[in-house]
């Protein structure tokens, strides 16, 4: 038996709004251990969710659909559901008497669009909403079929999940086993290079291996299906020590570990601190650090070098550097990161100067190119030439602040 995420909205359907409660749910489906193979996002047109239906009920046997339940003619979901299965609608006067509470306690009247929310398909039981005027349904049009609708609202969606469906869910003899994911993240590493390397480890069955990339980064999920958390763990843990054996240093962290967490607590455990020099990213990197709570304890500030009288008066670029070699340039970001280092008088400084685009760059030097320096306490300067060449500014400025932490990173390990 597997589970079905149906999303209705059209305003989904035109990238309006970040479809999160389709993630929301999901997350949960794999809490309860309740296979999911399929999401649907369909627009507020009732033969075009007829034509939905169609579909999932020949292949799903849990249905969930989120939005279409407010009082509005756009609101079809209930219907549409109700009329797809030839059944008729019946107002129920509890729903009437919760929404006319409602209304009374803000003040407000209600109208007479909001009694189609009471409506709901004949021997359908409620799911209430607690905050909301738009109740959802449980039902079971045909066996083993079920169908469990929310409204869009997230938060709404939220309690009336765990306060009724979940257990409900439970009674039907889910959540016995559960489906637990353990992220291990990467940077550094192409996502083919990665996968090479651990491919060995893509055809276990419990526990699961499989790699993702995004935004530079590249991730493997391990998924494992048991009784509880801790047995998950007992399944995956082998396999992700393996793994991150393998993986070394490319291995940043796992879960919710970011780059610049990680940096920060090595920062943090060698009671040192850092400062940044930033050119092309404009304050990004700086950024990275201050989002991380108790970052004040390793991170001093930064000095944001768009211009070179600002990279000369400020951090000490020499003028011959600039005239010779340019803002861009190896000389100029090995300079920036000593100067930052000693102007802020920290530990360590981190430098980035680089040609973001869309214009700017020469056949010699083209958008994209970007080099990061590393100061270290014993005033040694590394410095690193990337070529982010083919991609659009808010990229290349996001994977250079990337390649800077982790280089640091790299840095702080030995």
């Amino acid at each position: 038996m597997s589970a079905e995420i149906i999303c209705v909205g059209t305003e989904l359907l035109l990238g309006e709004i970040l479809n999160g409660n389709a993630r929301f749910l999901a997350a949960e489906l794999a809490r309860l251990g309740i296979p999911h193979y399929f999401q649907t996002v369909v627009g507020d047109n009732e033969s075009r969710i007829h034509q939905v239906l169609e579909l999932a009920v020949s292949r799903s046997q849990i249905l969930l659909f989120t939005g279409g339940l407010g009082p509005t003619p756009d609101d079809l979901t209930t219907a549409a559901i109700a009329s797809y299965f030839n059944t008729d609608l019946v107002e129920r006067p509890e729903v009437i008497q919760d929404i006319t509470t409602k209304f009374a306690q803000r003040q407000r009247q209600m109208t007479d669009n909001n009694r189609k929310q009471a409506l709901l398909p004949m021997g359908a039981e409620i799911l209430p909403n607690i905050t909301g005027t738009a109740p959802g349904m449980i039902w079971s049009p045909q066996s083993p079929l079920q169908i469990l609708t929310f409204p869009g609202v997230p938060s709404e969606m939220h309690q009336m999940w765990q306060d009724t469906a979940v257990p409900f869910l439970r009674a039907q003899g889910w959540g016995e086993s559960i489906i637990y994911s353990q992220v291990l993240r990467f940077w550094g590493i192409g996502e083919s290079t990665l996968a090479n390397k651990v491919d060995r480890f893509f055809d276990l069955q419990n526990p699961t291996v499989a790699p993702y990339a995004s935004g530079g980064e590249v991730r493997l999920r391990l998924s494992a299906r048991a009784k509880s958390e801790a047995d998950a763990l007992a399944m995956i843990n082998p396999v992700a020590e393996q793994i991150k054996a393998i993986a070394g240093e490319d291995c940043f962290g796992q879960d919710e570990d970011t780059l610049a967490a990680v940096v920060g607590q090595l920062l943090h455990e060698r009671e040192q601190t850092v400062a940044v020099a930033e050119s092309c990213t404009g304050g990004g990197l700086g950024a990275m650090f201050t989002e991380i709570p108790g970052s004040s304890s390793y991170f001093r500030g930064g000095v944001i070098a768009y211009a070179n009288e600002v990279k000369a008066a400020v951090l000490n670029v020499m003028p011959e550097t600039l005239n010779q070699f340019g803002a861009v340039s190896e000389p100029t970001a090995k300079q920036m990161a000593l100067g930052v280092q000693q102007a802020l008088q920290t530990d360590w400084g981190i430098s980035i100067t680089g040609i973001a685009g869309p214009e700017g760059g020469t056949p010699t030097k083209p958008v994209g190119l970007v080099y990061v320096g590393i100061a270290g306490p014993d005033q040694s300067v590394a410095v690193f030439e990337y070529q982010f060449g083919g991609r659009d500014r808010a990229t290349i400025r996001h994977r250079s602040a990337c390649h800077a932490l982790d280089r640091l990173r790299r840095r702080l390990l030995h």
